[in-house]
Formats: C-alpha cells, structure tokens, sequence
C-alpha cells in the first residue's frame, strides 16, 4: 500500500496516541471524519496498524532491570531453531528476541526486577534448550527507548 501525506499525518498522531477518537484525529489530519476512519481501517486491514496496545511503566511495576542476552550456538539447523523459539515464547520477562548476522546468533531483550530474577529467568531458559554461549549485558540507563517507527521511509503514490 502507498501511503500519502494523510496517511503518515494518521499513523504519526496514532503512534503518539493510540485513544485519539476518530474526530480528534481527523481534524488534526485535515480530513473530515468518516474519510479518516475508513483511512485508518484500511491501514488496519492490510497490517500497517498491527494492534493498538498500551504502553506501560517497567519501573513502575517492579521491572527496572533491562538485559541483553546474546546467544552463540554451535547449532545451525531448523530442529534447533524450532526448539529455541519454543524455548522462549512463552517466557513473559522476553520482549524481544532476534536472529542476528554476525558473531552473535541470537539476541533477546528481558525486563526483570533484579538480578536474581535475572538468573531464574537464565535457569528457566538452559533448562529448556542447549546453549553453547550466553552473554549477558545489563542496561545501565535508558538513553533512548520509542515504539514510534519513522515514516520517512514510507513508499507515496
């Protein structure tokens, strides 16, 4: 799908605010109602908008500790793959996790409360699947952290 300057206009306000009622949101675009609404269903319906969610506080609800977990395995095959993907979709401390090109295979994202927590999660996951190395970095401070894509990218008409 092409997007135009309207589109971006719409997902630019929704990525800074998923609750904007549809009136809200259409004149800060410049359209009228039902035209924006039929825009945003349409970027629904063809997976542009994947899910309107709310983002949360980490530190609020007792997750102040992020870590990067990078794996190296010795393991190159889709059964492996399988099994860690398996391995970690269910673990809810997992916000992100990536193949990755270069001396890293696989890289995860966690938020724990502590490092103790932070170990049960590492126990929890060796236990499940083989792992020939795991790095851990802890994140000392949040410098930058958005869910906002940038748009500039976009294909127009």
């Amino acid at each position: 799908m092409k997007l135009d300057r309207f589109d971006r206009r719409i997902l630019q306000l929704l990525q800074e605010d998923a609750t904007l009622p549809i009136a809200a949101l259409a004149e800060q675009v410049g359209l009228s109602p039902t035209p924006c609404w039929r825009r945003v269903q349409k970027l629904e319906q063809v997976g542009i908008i994947r899910r309107r969610v709310a983002l949360l506080d980490p530190e609020k609800l007792n997750l102040g500790v992020t870590v990067f977990i990078a794996i190296r395995t010795n393991q190159h095959n889709l059964d492996w793959l399988d099994r860690l993907r398996r391995a970690v979709a269910d673990l809810p401390e997992v916000l992100d996790f990536y193949r990755m090109s270069g001396e890293i295979d696989y890289l995860i994202r966690a938020v724990v409360p502590s490092i103790r927590a932070y170990d049960d999660l590492y126990q929890r996951l060796i236990a499940r699947i083989e792992l020939a190395d795991v790095t851990s970095m802890f994140a000392m401070e949040r410098m930058k952290s958005t869910t906002a894509l940038p748009l500039d990218y976009a294909e127009e008409p």
